[in-house]
């Protein structure tokens, strides 16, 4: 049996514990909260935005660490187009495509979006003054890793676009 409410569906199993446990309990076990990152750049937003999504300038700076590299980057941002980042180990023992779509995009100001399994992505670029820009990303993390790393992941590359588009401004 499939319950909807709140615009979420859950897929009820037929044992009786499911029945059993309340669904506020229910709700809570599926979800995970949304992680938020903020960084402030001194480049104005019209800078920021061309660094963050062109993609000569992701391939650049889209990675965790210097053993990492993003070799690869495609970018149609609009409402519906699609991305697509190549993440690899630089020596070459690991890689994969992260993959989305945008879902919306407002230039210079926000952009959501959707990866390929389905979870949710906001970024927000609030212009603080003509040469400062505050970066806000909220993302939902994954269940395969530690939240704690997820967090540490994102920032880690939110911190070298940080630096990347200081460097380049």
């Amino acid at each position: 049996m499939n319950l909807i409410r709140n615009n979420l569906t859950f897929k009820i199993s037929q044992t009786v514990f499911a029945l059993q446990v309340p669904f506020y309990t229910i709700s809570k076990i599926n979800i995970m909260e949304p992680i938020t990152l903020e960084i402030t750049i001194l480049v104005s937003a019209d800078k920021v935005w061309q660094y963050f999504n062109g993609p000569e300038h992701i391939t650049r700076w889209n990675f965790a660490d210097d053993t990492w590299q993003c070799p690869e980057a495609e970018n149609d941002v609009k409402e519906g187009g699609t991305f697509r980042y190549r993440m690899e180990a630089k020596d070459g023992s690991f890689g994969f495509d992260l993959r989305g779509v945008y879902d919306e995009v407002i230039p210079e100001k926000l952009i959501r979006y959707h990866l390929e399994d389905g979870r949710k992505v906001e970024v927000v670029f609030e212009q603080i003054d003509a040469h400062t820009t505050k970066l806000i990303q909220t993302f939902e993390p994954e269940k395969q890793n530690p939240v704690q790393m997820q967090r540490d992941g994102w920032y880690a590359i939110m911190n070298n676009f940080h630096k990347y588009a200081e460097e380049n401004a």
